[in-house]
């Protein structure tokens, strides 16, 4: 989350009064994350967050997003549902952008990652993957090979500027994972960025899940190799065996996995870690000047793709298949 468009007061008032919320409050800049602008807003109605859509997000895929809400929020998974206005409509414009409201999560988001929380991320996926098989709508992940190799082209030019070799270095890896990469593994929707400032816990409990802007159509093993980057790694880079070993194993306790996706693991996270690193590596090396957000490492991602890359076997992950 970030804040990159200022709203005008008198704006935010006419675009709350096509809604049944009563008058504004406050509306606070939420500054973390790097897509979207995203402030968090009380009215007379409660709490809310209020979300303007910014160049990354395409608005065709706007329908997507606010339906999969809903729909996860009807089965069950602790999600945002978008709020409708008088006209029954969610997706409005405020200050020429996508705009829309949802509903207030309670809890926080783990600043230090616990062993407990991994079990809670690998359980609350399982769920989420289960409960998005009846969604009948898709979305192709345009954060995938093709558009890997987009975000290196536009990055190739000036990465030595971070790193010194690590234009060769991300071509190379992404020449092979485009020879590697697999066709045949189960598919669904994704929500392809669960880092932990995207779920919030009560205690050791999962409370919901938030943020499902890039949620698309992948394999669903993908979700849980991105969850092993986000999750499962100390901030001195080392890899966390215990908390992937209890990801791993409440995720299977709920939707098992395939021998083809355990076995696919090393080269999904490799995947993942690519992806990362190549849209921090651009929002670094583009950064609007003036915005209010906080800059991510791209590097951090390099050291994380170095490890998986040296993976022999799944069981590395800390589970047998």
């Amino acid at each position: 989350m970030a804040v990159y468009t200022d709203v005008p007061d008198d704006e935010l008032r006419g675009f709350i009064a096509e809604y049944a919320l009563g008058e504004v409050i406050s509306c606070k800049g939420i500054a973390e994350g790097v897509e979207n602008s995203n402030f968090l807003l009380r009215t007379e109605a409660g709490t809310f967050l209020l979300t303007l859509f910014e160049k990354r997000v395409s608005p065709m895929d706007l329908p997507f997003f606010i339906a999969l809400m809903e729909h996860l929020a009807a089965q069950g998974i602790a999600c945002p549902t978008p709020i409708k206005a008088k006209d029954g409509i969610a997706l409005r414009q405020l200050c020429s952008r996508p705009a829309v409201i949802v509903s207030f999560l309670d809890g926080m988001w783990p600043r230090r990652v616990h062993p407990v929380h991994c079990a809670g991320v690998g359980d609350a996926l399982a769920r989420l993957h289960v409960a998005g098989a009846s969604f009948a709508l898709r979305r192709p992940n345009d954060l995938s090979l093709a558009g890997w190799r987009r975000l290196y082209e536009a990055c190739r030019a000036r990465a030595d500027d971070v790193k010194g070799g690590l234009a060769a270095e991300l071509g190379s890896e992404l020449d092979a994972l485009e020879r590697l990469w697999p066709e045949t593994l189960p598919m669904g929707v994704i929500h392809a960025d669960l880092f932990p400032d995207n779920i919030f816990f009560r205690g050791e409990r999962v409370s919901g899940i938030i943020d499902f802007y890039f949620a698309c159509t992948d394999f669903l093993a993908y979700d849980l190799a991105i969850c092993l980057n986000a999750w499962c790694f100390e901030s001195d880079g080392s890899f966390n065996v215990t908390k992937a070993r209890l990801m791993l194993a409440s995720y299977r306790a709920v939707r098992p996995l395939t021998p083809e996706e355990f076995s696919a693991l090393p080269l999904l996270a490799r995947g993942g870690a690519l992806r990362f690193l190549l849209t921090r590596l651009y929002d670094w090396l583009n950064h609007p000047p003036g915005a209010l957000v906080r800059r991510k490492d791209p590097l951090e991602y390099l050291q994380k793709l170095r490890f998986h890359r040296s993976v022999a076997q799944p069981s590395a992950y800390g589970l047998d298949a």
